[in-house]
């Protein structure tokens, strides 16, 4: 399984948004950019190199399988100023790639809910080194308010408006090693970090326990740093199983619960409605989405 690689940025502004607790710097205060290349710090410049992927989108990156048709869900709450709050999102994998910045990526679609109401629904678009190293290429996050579509605000595409792909997964993990970024998209104000914190954990989570597991730190040194981490917990073979908050006001807790692989019919039905996001993003992120490719469905 895979989990795109964000704290609360992507789906988590919608989320907080739809909470009533978005947080607002105090005025006239405003983050200080890292310096620039290094945005993750010393040895984190981003080293893109398109004729480094491959030509299909294969991602078997061990921590980070993307397998056409599998479905992971992952379940939590979110404690912020106002309460407690359900969360649930459902990640698919879809049959669909996309060109972006020269390169084909597999498109991964999540849906987001807080207290059973969608919030986000996203496109998020990762390729695949001939190394092993997973990037995450943009996001198309498209965000609901009371039931109702507000916009998609925070989307971001590699190669344009100075956005950068990231890794969203090291191909061999190392602890000991410098952070690395996993996207960049400074007109969102995104940047996101991660460092590899610790291996070999053991984590028990509702589909069972494992003892292989990678703990990821994530952070956005573009946030003041009471904003907090977030550590993601990953198995080799499975992917995310944990998410977990270190700091910061908002205290998010997930855990992987369901692991399937969806049916002829149900896959059919994943594609279509990505497609149809995907087609919709032309019309509501003209500035950004429309200048991509249209994703393609691959082929029997």
């Amino acid at each position: 399984m895979a989990f795109r690689a964000h704290r609360f940025t992507a789906y988590g502004s919608a989320l907080l948004l739809a909470l009533g607790s978005l947080t607002v710097m105090s005025a006239g205060t405003e983050a200080a950019a890292p310096p620039s290349p290094e945005l993750c710090g010393p040895g984190s410049a981003i080293n893109f190199d398109r004729t480094a992927f491959q030509a299909a989108p294969r991602i078997d990156n061990k921590w980070f399988q993307l397998r056409p048709g599998m479905q992971f869900t992952t379940t939590g709450t979110v404690t912020s100023e106002d309460g407690v709050h359900e969360r649930t999102v459902v990640h698919s994998v879809t049959g669909l790639t996309k060109v972006i910045d020269g390169v084909t990526t597999r498109v991964m679609w999540d849906r987001d809910y807080a207290d059973g109401e969608l919030v986000e629904s996203e496109l998020a678009f990762f390729a695949q080194t001939g190394k092993g190293a997973v990037w995450l290429f943009g996001e198309y996050p498209e965000e609901y308010e009371n039931g109702g579509f507000v916009g998609a605000p925070s989307t971001f595409i590699s190669g344009i408006a100075k956005a950068q792909a990231g890794i969203a997964m090291q191909a061999r993990p190392r602890t000991g090693t410098p952070s690395y970024v996993q996207a960049y998209a400074p007109k969102v104000d995104f940047l996101d970090c991660g460092t590899v914190f610790q291996k070999d954990q053991h984590v028990c989570v509702p589909t069972g326990c494992y003892d292989d597991v990678l703990v990821i730190d994530e952070y956005n040194p573009l946030e003041p740093p009471e904003a907090g981490h977030q550590r993601k917990f990953y198995s080799a073979g499975t992917g995310l199983v944990k998410v977990t908050a270190v700091g910061g006001v908002d205290q998010e807790i997930m855990d992987l619960v369901e692991v399937k692989k969806l049916g002829a019919a149900q896959f059919a039905a994943v594609n279509a409605e990505a497609l149809e996001q995907d087609e919709r993003g032309y019309t509501v992120s003209r500035s950004v989405y429309a200048k991509t490719p249209r994703a393609q469905l691959d082929g029997p």
